[in-house]
């Protein structure tokens, strides 16, 4: 009976133990996801801005951060954004190394671990800036730099190249997987109404395909800098947005891709919600 009760009281305490590790990584996930929407509304109303030459700023991270830090409690507003994609970060990393299964291919988790240490870096570059060290360099100009010194490379101009093709095909997955509703599977669709759902569609259809569209358009532009050797063509967040407004459509293209990046952050808001974590 005494074996049989420490046994017991042992997966008991495994049981918690687990339980507590759910919850707060499901946390850490919906932190992260919320504090995506907020960059993203921001990045787009910055956008409407722009095309609509009623604003300066630059229309990315950087920009989005400004706005922020601009507001009322603008320091504690920062560093809670901070904390969203530093569980962001911890969300992805801990579902690439402790989820198994026969639907968690080592692909997906190697994607997984992909985005974790992208929104590391995105969690200490918000990090530096909301301690006050400022913004640096211009997300162009970063753009430019990395673009250049990889230029220099051995095989340069086919790292770059590829570097291109790679966020152009990202780009096009993004797009293509919104517009087939692929989220949807992500979502805990039957706790919504049919009318939340429908609204919850259709900022999931019109923000991924906008988000899409801007990787697609940004790495068409490092494929261009590869092709000429030009660093200079190469392009980050905002100077791709502004380019939009060179098209035959006019200011009026960016608009539309700025309202969907907008639809794209409110849809974030949505993952924090309904997204099966």
């Amino acid at each position: 009976m005494t074996s049989s009760n420490t046994q017991g009281r042992g997966q008991a305490v495994k049981s918690a133990a687990r339980t507590t590790q759910n919850e707060t990584l499901t946390a850490a996930g919906r932190a992260g996801f919320a504090a995506r929407g907020v960059v993203y509304v921001l990045i787009g109303a910055l956008a409407i801005r722009i095309a609509l030459g009623s604003g300066g700023g630059t229309a990315d991270r950087q920009g989005a951060l400004a706005q922020v830090a601009e507001q009322p409690f603008g320091k504690v507003m920062l560093w809670a954004i901070v904390v969203g994609f530093a569980s962001m970060a911890l969300w992805r990393g801990a579902r690439a190394v402790l989820t198994r299964g026969p639907q968690r291919k080592a692909s997906s988790r190697a994607l997984d671990g992909g985005r974790a240490v992208f929104y590391a870096f995105v969690c200490w570059t918000t990090a530096v800036y909301a301690a006050g060290g400022g913004q640096g360099s211009s997300g162009n100009a970063k753009s430019q730099d990395w673009t250049a010194s990889a230029l220099k490379l051995s095989y340069g101009q086919v790292l770059v190249g590829a570097a291109g093709c790679l966020l152009i095909g990202i780009g096009a997955v993004l797009a293509v997987r919104a517009a087939m509703r692929s989220f949807l599977k992500q979502l805990d669709t039957g706790s919504m109404s049919p009318r939340t759902q429908q609204v919850v569609t259709a900022l999931g259809v019109g923000g991924g395909v906008a988000r899409g569209v801007v990787f697609a358009a940004a790495g068409i532009f490092i494929l261009v800098a590869a092709i000429r050797f030009d660093p200079d063509k190469a392009k980050g967040v905002d100077a791709t947005l502004r380019s939009f407004t060179q098209t035959p459509v006019g200011p009026w293209l960016l608009v539309a891709v700025a309202i969907g990046l907008i639809l794209f952050g409110v849809f974030s808001f949505a993952s924090a919600r309904w997204r099966r974590l």
